[in-house]
């Protein structure tokens, strides 16, 4: 083989310069983002109403299910309220039961019309997480999008 050692010395080198990043970021974690479930919204409700629609495990792992259930039932089947595995009612709305806490006073910002419009803001409890994970929810192309997440 002509000029064999070189081309595998090559492949060496190439290989690696390929797996320094891997090697070099082995065993590190990169945290995701802390979402504060107890936000002054949710603390200014009674305790009765504190309950999110699910436990928030569930939520973690299924709210973008539940949310295509919510639209699936809402917009095709007329459905407009919701029972959750406990047997409470919620209304099926992204805007009025799950922005209604799901948001802090800060983040509240006033839309056109000059009221304030938690669906405007949450930051904390959307467009982190969706950054992190790096993923587009298709939930504005209905509703109202913060302005956080237009870029």
């Amino acid at each position: 083989m002509y000029k064999g050692g070189k081309i595998i010395a090559s492949l060496i080198i190439f290989v690696g310069l390929f797996t320094i990043p891997f090697f070099y970021n082995m065993g590190k974690v990169n945290a995701g983002p802390d979402i504060n479930l107890n936000t002054p919204a949710i603390q200014a409700l009674a305790p009765a109403d504190q309950q999110c629609v699910e436990s928030p495990e569930f939520m973690r792992a299924n709210h973008m299910q539940l949310l295509n259930q919510w639209r699936q039932a809402s917009v095709r089947d007329g459905q407009t309220v919701y029972t959750n595995s406990n047997g409470k009612e919620f209304e099926i709305s992204l805007q009025d039961t799950c922005l209604k806490c799901h948001y802090t006073e800060a983040e509240k910002v006033a839309n056109a019309e000059g009221t304030s419009n938690p669906a405007f803001a949450s930051p904390q409890f959307c467009s982190s997480c969706h950054d992190y994970n790096a993923v587009k929810p298709l939930c504005y192309s209905c509703h109202f999008e913060p302005k956080e997440a237009v870029k």
